[in-house]
Parts: structure tokens; C-alpha cells; sequence
């Protein structure tokens, strides 16, 4: 047996994050060959998850740079960096103007979709146009039918739990208005996805049903061609590559979702101990109208409440709208990363 310390386990899962070898890094025994014992770029981006924050990818790479040729590099390429020079941007979209359709068979929420553009491709230098969810859903579908190579943006999450969140409350429609916003304009500075032809049409088409419905005619047509076709092909084993990357983002997407529950956690606690701050400083406030010598340092104390409750309150509000939002983004690019992988497995198979 070894003489040397033990080692600590973990805290969640199997294994450490930053114990796990990238995915795509170089295996001990090709490093050995090749005698380069300078770690791999994505290596590094797996090592730095410790010592750095978390950025929050803004789907695509930067115009100035060629399409990255895998999954691995073009996550290391996303940036959340908003302010694009807007003097080299040619294409403008906006999500706003929120408004609720009651029909016999369904109530729905549509957005107005605003695009200010001068690219030839556009027919008008604007165009205004409203969308319901579904027709987000039907765009992030096309795009991923049609771009296999690339990550596409996620979506918020379409279903929420009823009689916990009101789908139809003001607070609910702007969260999600603003991720929708965001969605598009991820595609937009996208230098691929922005010039794709079903993006085009879900722009600027009045009538985005007609549109969908010639669609399905052509896929039931193709889909049956592609079933004769293809209907004695059996898949090969899937790629070991494949295989390290799934485990990877199973690995990732698990320590993300434990974060998640930490972080709800502590929100609820910390709302729970100032709605105690919030009652606790007016009866020191009392207190010290009853106590001539104690009235100063009582109204201190009262003060000092006051003080903490709304450094708490601050703090609640910056965790709920700004640290879980982009926790849960990151959730849902890791589900989008282990769909485009799973789809490309079966494109190089």
C-alpha cells in the first residue's frame, strides 16, 4: 500500500469537473510520441471552468472568424459579449409588444418581431411580423435540420408547472419576451445561421402558416424516399470521440443542475430572513421611543437593520435575475450540445 496521503472524494458525482480530462484533449500515450507536453487550448478551457466565471455563450462565432469545425471549438468561440460595432452589423432584429389571444380552442401570447436590414436578400429595408412560441420552436427546428454542423441557440423552456407559474402574468411574458429577444439576436450575429433561408422567411413572412404547411408536403414526400432508401442501413458503433463528449456533458450538465438547486435554495432562504429583517427593524424603532437612555443605540440597531435588509434585498434580486438565468441558459446549451453531438454521430456514422 501507498505511504502517500488519501485522497479527498469528491463532491458530487464520480468525479471532479476539473480531474476530467477535455474530451478532445491528446491521450497520454500520443503525447508521449509526439514529446509536446504543452496542454491542448480546449484543455485548458476545461481547467479554467475553476478559476475563472462562467461566460455565458451568445451563440456564434465572430464575424471576422471562419466556421469552427467541431462542437468543442465552437463552444470555446461563443461569447457574451453584446456590443457589436453597430456600424458593421447590416441586420437588426427586436422582440417586443407582447400581446394575449383568446381563441375558442386556446389562449396564446404573440411578439412583435421588428427587422431593420440591408442586405439584398431583404426585399424591404423593414419588416414587422408577430410570432407565437411555437413558431420559435418551428425556426429552431428548421435550423437544425438544415445547419448540422453548427449549435444552435436554445429556447426557454416551453412548459411550465400549473398552479406554480402563471404563463400569462406580466412578469412571466417579459422573462420570456427577453429570451426570445436574445434567442434572435444570437442567430443575428451568428456569420451562418443569419443568412439562412428559413430565418429569412420567419422574418419577413406575413403568413407564416402557409409557409409551414408547404413544408410538411415536401418532408412527408422526401421522408418516405429517405425510409426506402435507407431502410437496410445499419449504424456503426458510435466513435469514441463521441462517446468522451457525451460523458463530458453529462458530467457538466449534472454539476450545473446541482448548482441550480444550491442557488434556488439559498434564494428562498435569504427571502424567508428579510421578510424576519423587515419586521424586526420597526420594533426597534418602538422600542427606542420607550427608552430615554436607550433610544440612540436602539435606533442604531434599527438603522443597521434596515442597512442589512436592503443589501439582502439587492443581493435576492441580482441572484434571481441576473446569476439563474444564466445558470439555466447554460443548462440548455448543454442539452443543445449533446443534441447536435448525438445528430452528428449519426451523420459521421
Amino acid at each position: 500500500m501507498s505511504g502517500g496521503p488519501p485522497k479527498g472524494l469528491p463532491s458530487t458525482g464520480p468525479h471532479s469537473l476539473l480531474d476530467m480530462p477535455h474530451p478532445l484533449a491528446g491521450s497520454s500515450s500520443e503525447e508521449a510520441v509526439g514529446g509536446d507536453s504543452t496542454p491542448s487550448p480546449d484543455l485548458l478551457m476545461a481547467r479554467s471552468f475553476g478559476d475563472k466565471d462562467l461566460i455565458l455563450p451568445n451563440g456564434g462565432t465572430p464575424a471576422g472568424t471562419s466556421s469552427p469545425a467541431s462542437s468543442s471549438s465552437l463552444l470555446n468561440r461563443l461569447q457574451l459579449d453584446d456590443d457589436i460595432d453597430g456600424e458593421t452589423r447590416d441586420l437588426f432584429v427586436t422582440v417586443d409588444d407582447p400581446k394575449k389571444h383568446v381563441c375558442t380552442m386556446e389562449t396564446y401570447i404573440t411578439y412583435r418581431i421588428t427587422t431593420k436590414s440591408t442586405r439584398v436578400e431583404f426585399d424591404l429595408p423593414e419588416y414587422s411580423v408577430r410570432r407565437r412560441y411555437q413558431d420559435f420552436d418551428w425556426l429552431r427546428n428548421k435550423l437544425e435540420e438544415s445547419q448540422p454542423t453548427h449549435l444552435i441557440p436554445p429556447l426557454p423552456e416551453k412548459f411550465v408547472v400549473k398552479g406554480v407559474v402563471d404563463r400569462f402574468s406580466e412578469e412571466f411574458v417579459e422573462t420570456r419576451r427577453k429570451a426570445l429577444d436574445k434567442f434572435l439576436k444570437r442567430i443575428t450575429d451568428h456569420p451562418v445561421l443569419s443568412f439562412n433561408e428559413h430565418f429569412n422567411v420567419f422574418l419577413t413572412a406575413k403568413d407564416l402558416n402557409a409557409y409551414k404547411k408547404q413544408g410538411m408536403a415536401l418532408l412527408t414526400r422526401v421522408g418516405e424516399s429517405v425510409k426506402h432508401v435507407t431502410g437496410g442501413y445499419k449504424l456503426r458503433s458510435r466513435p469514441l470521440e463521441f462517446a468522451a463528449i457525451g460523458d463530458y456533458l453529462d458530467t457538466f450538465a449534472l454539476k450545473l443542475g446541482t448548482i441550480d438547486r444550491i442557488a434556488q435554495r439559498i434564494i428562498k432562504e435569504e427571502i424567508e430572513y428579510l421578510v424576519e429583517l423587515r419586521e424586526y427593524g420597526p420594533v426597534y424603532s418602538t422600542w427606542s421611543a420607550l427608552e430615554g437612555e436607550l433610544a440612540e443605540p436602539l435606533e442604531g440597531v434599527s438603522a443597521c437593520i434596515g442597512n442589512c435588509s436592503t443589501a439582502l434585498e439587492e443581493l435576492t434580486d441580482d441572484m434571481t435575475e441576473d446569476f439563474l438565468p444564466v445558470l439555466r441558459e447554460y443548462i440548455l446549451y448543454s442539452d443543445s450540445m449533446k443534441g447536435r453531438q448525438d445528430h452528428t454521430c449519426g451523420l459521421t456514422s
